[in-house]
C-alpha cells in the first residue's frame, strides 16, 4: 500500500519557536521519503515528517504544538513550540454605560494640547493688537503709524514698508525713501487716502510728512479708535477661550474626560483668559500716556473695557 499523496513536514528552529508548514507530494511508495523543506533562512535543527491522509481532520497535534488542517491537507493554523504557548487573558467585558476617568497622565496631556493652543493664538491677538495701537497717531512721529498702509505697486497691494525704508529725523517728522522711485505716487495716493491725517511733500526722490500736534476734536476721535481696537481684541480672545471649551466638551463626549476633568479643565482655561484680557488693559493705561495736555480724552474708554471677565 502507497502512502498517502499529501505529506506535512513542520519544521523548527534551533533555540527560537518558527511556524512554517509545506504541502508536499512524493510518488507512491511504501515508504515515506524525506523531502526537502524549503524555508527562507533556516537554520535546522530537526524535522518533523506527518503522514496526514487526504480526506482526514487532523484537529490537533501535542509533540510541542498545534496544527490543524482542512480535509484537503492544506494547512490554515500552525503552533509549534519547544515551549508551552503562552495563555491570553480574556478580554474585559464590555460594561456599557460606564465611562472611564482619565488618568492624571492623559488629562495633563488633554490640557496642554488645548491650552497650549488657545494660549498661542492669545499671544497672536496681543501682537495684533500692539501693531493696531502702534499705527494710532499720538503727535509724536514713529515709523510704525504707517505700518498699515498698502500700496498699489504694479497692480499688487503690498504694504508701505516692504517697499521703501521710513525714519523719523527728528520727534515731530516722517521720511518716506522708497526702493524704487517710481513708486513715489502711488505711496503719496496711499497717504493721503489713510486715516492718519497726514499731508505727504513728494520732492521726486522722498516723501517728507510733518506731524502735526493733534486737536483735542482729534483727540477725542483717535480714543474711540484705541477703545475699538481694545475691545476687538478682548472679543478674539473670548472666542478662543469658546473655542478651547468646545474642544473639552468633545472630548467628554468622546468618553475621554469625564465632567470633573472638564470643569477643572474650564476653570484653567478661565484664569489663561482672565491673565490676557489684564494684558490688554494694560496696553490700553499704556496708550493713555499720549494724552500729554491733561485732556481727559479717553473718559468713557475704560468704562468700554471694563467687560467682566466671565464669559458664556
Amino acid at each position: 500500500m502507497g502512502w498517502p499523496t499529501h505529506s506535512v513536514a513542520l519544521f523548527q528552529n534551533r533555540g527560537f519557536s518558527c511556524r512554517s508548514i509545506q504541502t508536499v507530494r512524493s510518488p507512491a511508495t511504501p515508504y515515506p521519503q524525506s523531502l526537502p523543506l524549503i524555508v527562507d533562512k533556516p537554520r535546522p535543527s530537526f524535522y518533523y515528517f506527518l503522514q496526514v491522509p487526504r480526506t482526514s481532520a487532523l484537529n490537533s497535534l501535542s509533540d510541542g504544538g498545534s496544527i490543524l488542517f482542512t480535509n484537503n491537507a492544506t494547512a490554515t493554523e500552525v503552533h509549534l513550540s519547544t515551549q508551552p504557548k503562552p495563555t491570553q487573558s480574556p478580554p474585559l467585558p464590555h460594561r456599557r454605560g460606564v465611562v472611564r476617568n482619565a488618568t492624571m497622565e492623559e488629562i495633563e496631556a488633554e490640557k496642554s494640547l488645548i491650552e497650549d493652543d488657545a494660549k498661542g493664538r492669545m499671544e497672536k491677538t496681543i501682537d495684533t493688537m500692539r501693531a493696531n495701537f502702534n499705527s494710532v497717531r499720538t503727535g509724536r512721529a514713529n515709523p510704525s503709524m504707517l505700518d498699515k498702509i498698502e500700496v498699489e505697486y504694479y497692480g499688487t497691494p503690498v504694504s508701505l514698508k516692504s517697499i521703501a525704508q521710513i525714519s523719523t529725523p527728528d520727534a515731530s517728522s516722517l521720511l518716506v525713501q522708497p526702493y524704487d522711485k517710481s513708486s513715489l505716487k502711488a505711496i503719496e495716493k496711499a497717504i493721503v487716502s489713510s486715516n492718519l491725517g497726514l499731508t505727504p511733500n513728494n520732492d521726486g526722490e522722498v516723501i517728507r510728512m510733518s506731524i502735526p500736534q493733534l486737536t483735542s476734536e482729534r483727540r477725542k476721535e483717535l480714543s474711540k479708535m484705541v477703545a475699538k481696537l481694545a475691545e476687538e481684541g478682548k472679543v478674539a480672545l473670548r472666542n478662543i477661550r469658546r473655542d478651547a471649551l468646545k474642544a473639552y466638551e468633545k472630548l467628554e463626549k468622546e468618553k475621554k474626560l469625564s465632567e470633573d476633568n472638564v470643569k477643572d479643565l474650564s476653570s484653567d482655561l478661565q484664569k489663561l483668559t482672565d491673565e490676557y484680557m489684564k494684558k490688554i488693559d494694560n496696553i490700553f493705561k499704556q496708550k493713555e500716556k499720549w494724552c500729554a495736555d491733561g485732556l481727559t480724552c479717553l473718559s468713557g474708554v475704560a468704562e468700554g473695557l471694563t467687560t467682566p471677565y466671565a464669559y458664556v
